[in-house]
């Protein structure tokens, strides 16, 4: 019921504030306009992860559980430690390869620090608040941390190179995907926490682009200010 009930509090809040939001994006020379639409996605990952928030003998988190300590009760891989930041890492790493982004680095920069803000941050309220014990044992399992931060940088990435490439989609969800397995793999995480992690990345990333101001390298005026009024 906790998790309910902030999930529908988050998703209250973020819909004033992207209300509130609108009207000026439409004035602003955004590469990313904000459309309901895409939302669908991320938010519909949140609501699945809620719904799969159960520990029933029946639920989804434990069945995949169950089936993970049957078929793999031994796996251990660290790899999902370094592979959350390879689309943080490409986000600049393909503009040094010649690919052209959507955005300058300044700007880039900027909307990457306020959408881990936005994600990071709410990880933390979330894991800190409801403390729900992981398939380990141990403590503070949703939502998955991992999965949110490699979503988040697959929704950069996506953002500012799938257009003119269409894999990089492709391989940057796919690279966040993998981390999400491998967390359940590891028995760190169960489904529900990874479901809402992977919805939480996209839309905070999505978040900070939808408010993004683009402040820098932007074009600056010939007009002389005092012409006519000095001089």
């Amino acid at each position: 019921m906790k998790k309910i009930i902030l999930f529908f509090t988050m998703l209250l809040l973020g819909n004033m504030f992207l209300a509130q939001e609108k009207d000026t994006l439409q004035f602003q020379k955004s590469t990313f306009e904000y459309q309901y639409k895409k939302m669908y996605i991320p938010v519909g990952l949140m609501i699945t992860g809620v719904i799969a928030g159960g520990h029933g003998e029946n639920s989804w988190n434990n069945k995949i559980a169950a089936t993970r300590n049957r078929d793999f009760p031994n796996f251990e891989n660290h790899a999902d430690d370094y592979l959350q930041f390879v689309p943080f890492v490409a986000a600049y790493g393909f503009e040094l390869a010649g690919m052209k982004p959507k955005t300058d680095w300044k700007n880039r920069s900027a909307i990457l620090i306020k959408g881990q803000i936005l994600n990071l941050g709410l990880v933390y309220i979330l894991k800190n608040t409801l403390k729900e014990t992981r398939p380990d044992g141990t403590s503070l399992s949703f939502p998955s941390g991992h999965t949110a931060n490699a979503f988040a940088g697959a929704t950069l990435l996506s953002i500012e190179y799938g257009q003119d490439n269409k894999w990089v989609p492709y391989a940057a969800y796919g690279v966040a995907s993998t981390v999400g397995i491998m967390r359940i793999a590891n028995n760190r995480h169960y489904l529900s926490d990874v479901l809402f992690g992977a919805g939480l990345g996209i839309l905070s990333m999505k978040i900070a682009y939808w408010t993004h101001q683009y402040q820098w390298n932007t074009t600056k005026s010939t007009h002389d200010p005092f012409v006519g009024n000095i001089y």
